[in-house]
């Protein structure tokens, strides 16, 4: 699973290791769970 999202991140021209932490980070800081889309690796703003 973690070699298949570091991929797409590849794929998508995102770096992995910023796309993850800012995840996490979102995540941590109370991220709503109705704004997951947010999140997903096409649409992140990291």
């Amino acid at each position: 699973m973690l070699a298949s999202l570091i991929e797409t991140c590849k794929l998508n021209k995102i770096e992995p290791h910023s796309y993850i932490a800012g995840v996490i980070i979102a995540i941590v800081k109370g991220h709503k769970q109705k704004d997951i889309e947010q999140l997903l690796l096409w649409n992140f703003r990291g």
